[in-house]
């Protein structure tokens, strides 16, 4: 699916990232690998980077090859972390990588976000207003963002994860001419290294929705449609944001919809 592209993934440590990384490497692709962490095992050249410093986004793009036909954006925090720092990762440093790196991916190339079910109510009037104030959001602009708009604990989590949501779709026809196209993935719950992070933020919310699922997701249940995503056979997806949640976004939508 993958054999002979070349797949730049963030957050390739651990979790999702990882499984996508592994399962790109098993489809014949070369991987590169960027983490503040070093993957635990080979999956092909590694770049340290800190995607909370623009300074360290800017040398990895200038060292980072040119032609690679796909970019997986992983790399993310969990709402129990800062919220700036937060929203520094998940989406400011998600977007100004993405936007330095274009123009060194290959024509054709595949962009593939993952956003999270916690970016279902990217539509409400709440957080339609903050990202449209945060479409442009810097760096250091970050903390006056999160006082001005009441950015806290763990709505700093769901609003990176809206926000992105929202720019994936924007951006269905940005680099058309080029033939490069970018999408979403939103997983609900997965066991991953930060599962507990949520758990522990949503508490009572989470335990129920937990018991509604047959299980929780694992990164092998992910990774096969990130890959999808980055094969030729998505050619004509764009824009597209993708739940991968056992059947829990379809729940909350007939939830929502008195279905």
């Amino acid at each position: 699916m993958l054999k002979g592209k070349t797949i730049i993934v963030t957050g390739a440590a651990s979790g999702i990232g990882a499984a996508t990384a592994a399962l790109a490497v098993s489809h014949g692709a070369e991987v590169i690998a960027v983490d503040l962490n070093e993957p635990s095992r080979s999956l092909g050249r590694f770049f340290r980077a800190d995607l909370s410093d623009r300074a360290s986004i800017e040398r990895l793009v200038g060292e980072l090859p040119s032609g690679a036909q796909g970019l997986v954006n992983c790399a993310g925090l969990p709402p129990t972390r800062p919220e700036s720092l937060v929203l520094k990762v998940n989406l400011v440093g998600l977007k100004h990588l993405t936007l330095r790196l274009v123009h060194k991916l290959a024509d054709g190339a595949s962009i593939v976000n993952i956003a999270s079910l916690a970016g279902l109510g990217w539509n409400s009037p709440e957080a339609k207003a903050a990202i449209v104030a945060g479409s442009d959001l810097d760096f250091d602009g970050v903390e006056a963002f999160c006082a001005q708009y009441a950015i806290k604990g763990a709505r700093s989590y769901f609003f990176s994860k809206e926000a992105l949501v929202v720019w994936t779709m924007q951006n269905r026809w940005t680099w058309r001419d080029r033939g490069i196209r970018i999408n979403a993935v939103s997983p609900g719950p997965v066991e991953t290294p930060i599962l507990k992070d949520f758990l522990q933020t949503l508490g009572a919310r989470a335990e129920e929705d937990m018991k509604i699922m047959d299980r929780p997701g694992r990164p092998e249940d992910i990774a096969p449609v990130v890959a999808f995503l980055l094969s030729d056979a998505s050619a004509w997806i764009r824009g597209a944001n993708l739940p991968t949640d056992g059947g829990m976004y379809s729940k909350l939508l007939c939830d929502m919809h008195g279905f």
